[in-house]
């Protein structure tokens, strides 16, 4: 039973986590409703499924979607242990309520008329912004990455592997049933599009940059960021490839800003210094924000 996130009722962190789930599922669920249905745009999981088959049988979205959830979820507990808790079903049960609400009174009327390639940026925005929502409440989007897992658990293939080989063998089924290669196209942008959203609310969007430097004069370039950046670091020692001389490398975290100014800096100091920077998109530790707050959120 380690798997379950328990949590008791009606606290702070209960009602936060709920509140994520609902506002996820609207999100998704507008998604799917107002811009990746209506253009029989295939993104995938299982609700790629439901709308095939909502277009070729006319069944209701969100109800054939939960038909789907419910027995694997079953399965997966069965297959993989107790890893689908309360919050998960609520999230997948909440999903195909509000789909259903919003497809009985809009009927599928898409908000962007005639533009497929602008609905399944949008759509997969939506869906993805509220996918990763429902991550940050520590539940799961169940679905195809429960044939994933169970996949994986047989064949010891990657799972990240198995959702993409899963969710790319459900994108050439509505191509198959729909007999439109746009389809396809649409498809794999609107995924694209969801990845990279879910990336972003998971990790959030950070101006932070991580670099490592390396130069004779890392004296006067730790005193540069201590004292005019008023940022910390790390020094690492190294050793040169070439002729095996020791290196102090400098470890930093700076804004794009201070990263300016300190390129600047290096650059009349030591023109000859290594520099590496990269995207931090997320620092955890002393002058930001701590580990223990981002586990309480």
């Amino acid at each position: 039973m380690a798997f379950l996130q328990k949590e008791k009722l009606f606290t702070r962190k209960w009602f936060i986590s709920y509140g994520l789930i609902v506002a996820g599922t609207l999100l998704v669920s507008a998604g799917y409703v107002f811009f990746i249905t209506p253009y029989k745009i295939v993104p995938g999981g299982i609700y790629g499924i439901s709308i095939v088959i909502h277009h070729m049988l006319g069944w209701p979205l969100g109800l054939t979607a939960l038909a789907f959830n419910i027995p694997l979820t079953i399965i997966g507990t069965r297959i993989l242990g107790p890893r689908f808790g309360a919050k998960t079903v609520a999230g997948f049960v909440l999903t195909s309520v509000f789909v259903d609400l919003f497809s009985y009174f809009s009927q599928f009327k898409p908000l962007v008329d005639s533009d497929p390639l602008l609905s399944s940026i949008f759509g997969g925005a939506l869906i993805g912004a509220g996918v990763g929502l429902t991550f940050k409440a520590k539940a799961t989007s169940g679905g195809s990455d429960v044939i994933a897992m169970i996949i994986s658990r047989f064949t010891r293939l990657p799972i990240g592997q198995m959702m993409m080989a899963v969710d790319s063998t459900i994108v050439l089924i509505g191509f198959i049933a729909f007999r439109d290669w746009h389809i396809p196209l649409y498809s794999w942008i609107a995924i694209f599009v969801m990845g990279k959203v879910i990336d972003a609310v998971m990790e959030g969007v950070s101006y932070e940059k991580t670099i490592f430097i390396v130069s004779d004069k890392h004296e006067a370039i730790r005193d540069k960021i201590i004292h005019d950046l008023n940022r910390g670091g790390t020094f690492l020692s190294g050793e040169g490839m070439y002729n095996g001389t020791e290196k102090k490398v400098i470890f930093t975290v700076v804004n794009r800003r201070e990263l300016a100014m300190l390129e600047e800096f290096i650059n009349k100091t030591d023109p000859k210094a290594f520099l590496t920077v990269m995207d931090a998109n997320e620092i955890l530790g002393q002058g930001f924000k701590s580990l223990r707050d981002k586990l309480e959120d």
